[in-house]
């Protein structure tokens, strides 16, 4: 084990020269393109499921039967198809970020009280509208919950995906620095990457707070009652 203070040294030199910008920044940007295709998938699909009974038999079995398949598992066949570029990351990390998405979705749209649907029906308000402005509020917080769990398996699943096929990135740096005995830098690269999950967890509760602030309202309403 380094002392702390090689370890502190080590983290302020990979920053001042640059050496653990790029590389965690390579990283952010992969989980980026994989987060917010796995996550716009995740909501298109978790709604067709959810809204479309015919989607809902054929999809939900297959959603179902590979949800629990870890990623880890599929990244060496992946690589047979996808190679070891870029394309093979985000591809996991959008499968990774896919499912939680998705069941949340579905979960807060089966959720939705039924009033709300004949309220619409009633005003004849058309599907589409409806769709925008009765169930996608109704059920963001459950999407949004998926998406803030998503965002914490797209970073790990980023890094497990430079280890196992990777040239370059955080995970790829953290096994070089392992395999050359530099554990000073291989801990101030865990020190940094600790740093950027917890920015982008709190990043996104306060992105959350503001999009669904009536939401929190009504809790804290509901508790005082």
């Amino acid at each position: 084990w380094p002392a702390f203070s090689a370890v502190t040294a080590a983290l302020w030199n990979g920053m001042l020269h640059g050496e653990l910008l790029p590389v965690i920044g390579s990283s952010l940007w992969r989980m980026l393109r994989g987060y917010l295709l796995g996550s716009a998938i995740g909501i298109t699909v978790g709604l067709a499921i959810a809204l479309v009974r015919p989607v809902r038999l054929t999809l939900e079995p297959a959603v179902e039967l590979l949800r629990p398949v870890p990623i880890t598992a599929v990244i060496p066949p992946l690589i047979f198809l996808l190679g070891l570029g870029d394309s093979l990351k985000v591809f996991c990390v959008a499968l990774a970020a896919f499912f939680p998405v998705a069941l949340n979705t579905i979960s807060g749209v089966t959720g939705i009280e039924p009033i709300y649907g004949q309220v619409a029906r009633t005003f004849g308000i058309p599907r589409f509208a409806a769709l925008r402005r009765v169930i996608l509020p109704a059920s963001l917080p459950f999407i949004l919950a998926g998406l803030r769990t998503s965002l914490g398996l797209a970073l790990v699943v980023t890094v497990i995906a430079e280890m196992i096929a990777g040239q370059d990135g955080v995970g790829y740096y953290l096994l070089s620095m392992e395999y050359a005995v530099r554990a000073p830098e291989m801990y101030a690269a865990i020190i940094l990457l600790a740093l950027v999950a917890y920015a982008l967890n709190r990043g996104f509760v306060w992105w959350e707070s503001r999009l669904i602030h009536w939401a929190r309202t009504r809790e804290a309403a509901g508790g005082r009652a």
